[in-house]
């Protein structure tokens, strides 16, 4: 496919109903071109058109659409990547690949080692724009699993921990860098367990908690451009000191230290917030989506937590002009 084709593709998928008109006026050629164009595309199976005249609509068709489910027991998540999902990539662009090779192995080996299921299936569909992959298993559920081995209230309290980073329930074999580095990596990650959801997109830098269905085991959602710029080194890169190879850095979204209906108020939500903060060098508190936040809660962070950990760099950011206040408040008291 070319510029022309691509573009074409893109506003079909914005969901654009006059997708001849608009594409003719952004590229300056005629409404034959583009409806040339969309034949063609039809014919190669492509994009699927329904209705005639102004009516005519447009979708992207599969391309792909693969489905496969082994054991857990014995499995080894490197050979499940070159067997059954490296041919359905071969032909994106390497650093797309290598993406996609750190995503599938992370979340299968995740699967292997702890949700202690029985099986685990990855489903891969690909259309002309983007691949997305699916990994599940039928385990106990990550966020109550995490919950249960770190001794937490509540196993939402595990979405905050895994976004933070570092978080792993078995230290000798693990780093705790897979659910970060790959939420980070792709357009669009999820992970749903139960009625719990930790989803993040790229495009909004936006974090969301909470489902409306149970799910059983844990099924891992990542969506990638099949032309992304995107590459691994520039996500692990975002998050090192300057010469330096170590996860140092974190970018911690604050919204999710507060449950649905809660404002945050108190020392103890501090706590739970600043909750393993010493493992790294830098921390960055994103207050998107946080519209005030009490005195108790900004001075245990800001002086209490601060003052034991001087070395440590907290940068706040995004914050509303109260939750400004109150920060200022605090760090001059």
């Amino acid at each position: 496919m070319d510029i022309v084709d691509t573009l074409i593709l893109r506003i079909i998928d914005s969901g654009e109903p006059h997708v001849a008109s608009t594409a003719a006026a952004e590229l300056g050629v005629s409404r034959q071109t583009i409806a040339t164009r969309l034949k063609r595309l039809a014919g190669d199976g492509i994009i699927q058109a329904k209705g005639t005249g102004r009516g005519r609509r447009y979708a992207l068709l599969p391309i792909l659409s693969v489905r496969k489910t082994h054991g857990l027991e014995g499995l080894d998540e490197h050979r499940l990547w070159v067997a059954d999902v490296a041919p359905l990539v071969a032909d994106l662009p390497p650093n797309v690949v290598d993406i996609w090779r750190y995503g599938i192995t992370e979340m299968v080996n995740n699967a292997i080692d702890h949700s202690e299921g029985g099986q685990v299936t990855v489903a891969i569909e690909r259309d002309a724009l983007r691949t997305t992959m699916h990994v599940a298993d039928d385990g106990e559920g990550i966020f109550h699993r995490i919950q249960r081995l770190l001794g937490l209230y509540d196993p939402r309290e595990s979405i905050l921990e895994l976004a933070k980073g570092k978080l792993t329930t078995d230290p000798a074999r693990h780093s705790g860098e897979g659910v970060f580095f790959s939420s980070r990596m792709f357009d669009r990650f999820s992970i749903v367990s139960r009625n719990l959801v930790f989803s993040h997109e790229a495009a909004s830098a936006d974090w969301l908690i909470g489902g409306d269905s149970e799910v059983a085991g844990t099924q891992v959602k990542m969506v990638l451009a099949n032309d992304s710029p995107h590459t691994v080194k520039a996500v692990f890169d975002e998050f090192a000191m300057p010469e330096e190879f170590t996860f140092a850095k974190t970018v911690v979204p604050v919204r999710l230290a507060q449950h649905e209906g809660e404002k945050l108020v108190s020392r103890s939500q501090a706590k739970r917030l600043t909750q393993r903060f010493e493992r790294f060098q830098t921390v960055v508190l994103d207050f998107t989506g946080v519209e005030e936040i009490g005195q108790a809660f900004a001075d245990e962070v800001f002086r209490v937590f601060q003052a034991s950990h001087p070395t440590l760099e907290m940068t706040p950011v995004n914050m509303s002009e109260d939750v400004r206040r109150m920060v200022a408040r605090v760090r001059a008291g």
